[in-house]
């Protein structure tokens, strides 16, 4: 057996079962493919795969144990080329980060930024997507680190550590009725076009579960996962906003709103971190969980990766 049959076997399950995608995504041949399949069942003595004709229809019970183990095997193959990195470089490499748009925006300029101060040879590729979009990319090894508030620990094979908290908050046109009102009310809300987020960005289900709780229906007037998208949209008119408080701070773009908190009325969100369970973490993705947060540090962080210990609380 060897490491390119245990590629082949993840890369089908991966494609669900569909031996041509996954030959395409592997770069070769689908025969190949197949055969290098085959070949391992036949040494291991099992069949991974149930199969109708040549096509493969569902992961057998003792294929379940063999993607288990091929899992374990795959990460330490990968654990070893970053521990090489690691100490050929150390102080040199690419640091690949998952994230939202919201994070990417208002939280990480300053962390990326300090980071690039601190270590001038590493270099970022910033990835953007949806919470659970970035739950794969940690999971599938496209980042080492994933940072959202939704998702992240609904996943046993995510590491996950709270990072922040924060609130939402709702922006206002200067001339807007709300303005006189120093604590607005969710029947205030209620009572007017909504803009906010996307239902699955920025802890949007603690918004709609606060308005279903009282059972009030907010008219929505225009979903976003850009908060720069929602303040535009509330300049226009089309409504009032729901932003995350990240996106009001002042840098001097925001003075022709007015900013009124609503924690009161939808809590508080934990912005979280997240690392693949077991993965082998460099020095500079240690540093820059540091710098994202003053309650994380490398300890803490290699005590959670070691399974030791339950979640840290803020």
């Amino acid at each position: 057996m060897n490491l390119h049959q245990f590629r082949f076997v993840q890369e089908a399950v991966r494609r669900n079962l569909n031996l041509t995608e996954a030959a395409k995504s592997l770069h070769t041949s689908q025969p190949g493919v197949s055969k290098a399949i085959i070949e391992l069942e036949e040494e291991l003595g099992v069949e991974i795969f149930a199969r109708h004709g040549k096509r493969l229809k569902r992961v057998t019970e003792p294929g379940q144990h063999v993607l288990q183990s091929i899992e374990l095997i795959m990460r330490e193959v990968g654990n070893l080329k970053r521990i090489g990195e690691q100490f050929s470089a150390q102080d040199s490499g690419t640091l690949s980060i998952a994230t939202t748009h919201t994070q990417a925006r208002y939280v990480l300029p300053v962390p990326v930024a300090r980071l690039r101060e601190q270590y001038p040879k590493v270099s970022v590729s910033l990835h953007q997507g949806s919470p659970d979009q970035v739950a794969r990319m940690v999971l599938d090894e496209i980042a080492e680190i994933g940072i959202a508030t939704e998702s992240l620990s609904d996943y046993q094979e995510l590491v996950t550590m709270p990072c922040y908290e924060w609130q939402h908050v709702l922006v206002l046109p200067q001339a807007h009725p709300l303005v006189k009102k120093e604590r607005v009310s969710l029947e205030d809300i209620a009572g007017e076009p909504l803009v906010t987020y996307h239902p699955s960005f920025t802890g949007r289900t603690r918004i709609d579960s606060a308005f279903a709780q009282k059972k009030l229906a907010p008219k929505i007037a225009l979903e976003a996962i850009d908060s720069d998208v929602i303040k535009t949209y509330v300049r226009l008119g089309l409504g009032i906003g729901i932003v995350a408080e990240m996106a009001v701070r002042d840098d001097g773009s925001n003075g022709d709103l007015v900013v009124r908190p609503l924690g009161h009325l939808f809590g508080h969100n934990v912005a979280r971190v997240a690392f693949k369970r077991g993965a082998y973490l460099r020095n500079f993705v240690f540093r820059f969980a540091e710098l994202l947060s003053d309650r994380l540090d490398r300890n803490l962080i290699a005590k959670a990766m070691s399974g030791h210990g339950n979640d840290y609380e803020l």
